[in-house]
């Protein structure tokens, strides 16, 4: 098993400098039925764009348990999205993580099985509290089922000042820097980010 990892590291790696050094994107994925190390590593050209959405560089300093924010209708989730079951009010449903850009930007947002959203930023941590509404919206997007069809690692690798988002659930850690077209992420994203502090 550590020899077969290892060898899917190597290929990661000379793929990552082959393909940084021609402007390419860089995607991991899983096949059907695979195990979770039996990655597949697949290219496709794409040229660089800008995060479309880039986070906040600031965070507030205090704790607050402030009503939800204002989320303007997006688009739904694949058919057959159903919320994400909830085992205990200390639960991480998901944990974002926002990094990079020129200002160095170092941002986290977690959904917990309380209903409430912690976020992390450079003035500290605050927490919020989703309305019954809003959790069950955001238990949704995680459990769209298209997202089971989102590579692990979509990065650009000719772009060096792209905002990367490493998000956690279910047992799986995505990283993206959202230059690839992964509606079901995007949605998922979206609503995350509208956790963070506006600048």
């Amino acid at each position: 098993m550590r020899a077969r990892g290892g060898a899917l590291l190597a290929v990661v790696f000379l793929a990552t400098a082959t393909l940084g050094s021609t402007g390419c994107t860089l995607t991991i994925g899983k096949t059907s039925g695979a195990p979770a190390d039996g990655g597949v590593v697949t290219a496709t050209a794409s040229a660089a764009s800008p995060s479309p959405t880039p986070p906040s560089a600031s965070a507030s300093a205090s704790a607050s348990a402030s009503p939800s924010p204002s989320l303007a209708p997006t688009s739904s989730p694949s058919g057959g999205a159903t919320p994400v079951p909830v085992r205990g009010p200390g639960q991480k449903l998901v944990v974002m993580t926002i990094s990079g850009g020129f200002a160095g930007v170092h941002q986290e947002v977690t959904l917990r099985g309380d209903a409430t959203v912690l976020t992390r930023g450079r003035g500290g941590p605050v927490v919020h509290r989703a309305g019954a509404a809003r959790f069950r919206e955001l238990r949704i997007l995680l459990g769209d089922p298209a997202l089971e069809d989102v590579p692990d690692f979509t990065m650009n690798m000719s772009a060096h000042d792209m905002f990367q988002y490493t998000l956690q659930f279910d047992g799986r850690t995505i990283m993206t820097d959202r230059s690839s077209e992964l509606p079901a992420l995007e949605r998922l994203i979206n609503a995350l980010s509208r956790w963070l502090p506006k600048s």
